[in-house]
């Protein structure tokens, strides 16, 4: 499929400044070379004839940019768009400056303009084109090449603070004082009763202060240390909610060791527990994790009330993970579960 350049205006002036010099260096270099062999040209005709090279081909210069734009490789395509384009931007700029000559001699004064012997002069403005076309292709390649690695430099510098962030506003969730508050009331209450139960919940409340607190820490991890993580929350709030809670998994062996932002199931089962916590009716959470062609589909559907009107606003959590997902090729999406709940599909690379 053919594709066209955006002309940007900043690039076009730039391009144009240096047109302006290279015509007034031809200018002054030819100049300097006909006076070196006593010739009698005058050097405003010298100029003229650089400075209407020169801008003819710089008005020429987006034919061998869009042709080097879309042959990116050695290919029988590759030299037949070349050679279409050599053809084009040889014959476009010939035209252009022989034009532009034709009218500014009489306006100047100097009579009609003559071009010279043909059958010698054509060639030479075609070997001349040539080495202009292959310096504007090759130093639009380069170019492009430079501009692409430093975007996907700054984009990989984008994707580790973005998902840094996520990392982050995850941890407020998780160390919050009112979770921390509820989670120590629930180990308070089993304490008395449960001495092996409250060592477990001790340690699964430890296992998510240390993975929060971890430093050096990778923005994502595995799907399994994501269900580990997330199993250890779900420990402490099945404890405090007990037969109010359910929780179901059916994750596929082949889907465990794809990558997702840390912390994106406990902050979506978090949503889910929170939102339907004042609810009498039991809470059914499923968490399910397959593949999907070329991708993983993770989903975390509940019973409860559903979405509300604006489910995702800036600054939640939601958002924020959303916009990780989006940095790692992947996507968020919120629809109403066959339960009359909510379901949550996140979609990664596999």
């Amino acid at each position: 499929m053919w594709k066209w350049l955006p002309i940007r205006r900043r690039e076009a002036l730039v391009l144009f400044g240096i047109f302006v010099a290279i015509g007034l260096w031809l200018g002054n270099t030819a100049w300097f070379s006909m006076a070196a062999d006593n010739g009698s040209v005058p050097w405003s005709h010298v100029f003229l004839w650089e400075m209407t090279g020169a801008l003819s081909a710089y008005v020429c210069t987006y034919i061998p940019a869009v042709a080097a734009y879309n042959a990116s490789r050695p290919s029988p395509r590759f030299f037949a768009i070349h050679v279409a384009g050599f053809v084009l931007f040889t014959t476009a700029h010939t035209a252009l400056m022989i034009g532009a000559r034709i009218v500014l001699y009489p306006l100047l004064g100097w009579g009609d303009y003559t071009f010279g012997h043909t059958a010698l002069r054509l060639p030479m403005e075609w070997h001349k084109d040539l080495l202009s076309y292959v310096l504007i292709a090759t130093t639009f390649v380069l170019l492009s090449a430079w501009r692409d690695n430093q975007q996907r430099a700054l984009r990989q510098a984008r994707i580790e603070t973005e998902l840094r962030d996520a990392q982050l506003r995850a941890l407020v969730g998780q160390l919050n004082p009112h979770f921390l508050y509820n989670a120590l009331n629930t180990i308070s209450a089993v304490m008395y009763i449960d001495l092996a139960k409250t060592d477990r919940l001790l340690a699964d409340l430890g296992h998510m202060l240390r993975a929060s607190l971890a430093s050096g820490t990778t923005p994502t991890w595995s799907l399994a240390d994501e269900r580990a993580h997330t199993e250890h929350f779900l420990a402490v709030m099945l404890a405090r909610f007990e037969d109010r809670l359910t929780v179901r998994w059916d994750v596929e062996a082949g889907a465990s060791e794809i990558q997702v932002p840390r912390f994106t199931l406990q902050l979506l089962v978090e949503n889910a527990i929170k939102h339907n916590q004042d609810s009498r009716d039991k809470l059914e959470i499923a968490i399910t994790a397959h593949r999907d062609g070329d991708r993983v589909s993770v989903s975390v559907v509940d019973n409860g009330c559903g979405f509300g009107i604006a489910p995702i606003a800036p600054g939640t959590g939601l958002q924020t993970l959303r916009q990780a997902l989006e940095l790692c090729h992947g996507t968020l999406d919120l629809g109403r579960a066959e339960t009359g709940g909510a379901s949550v599909r996140v979609m990664v690379p596999a």
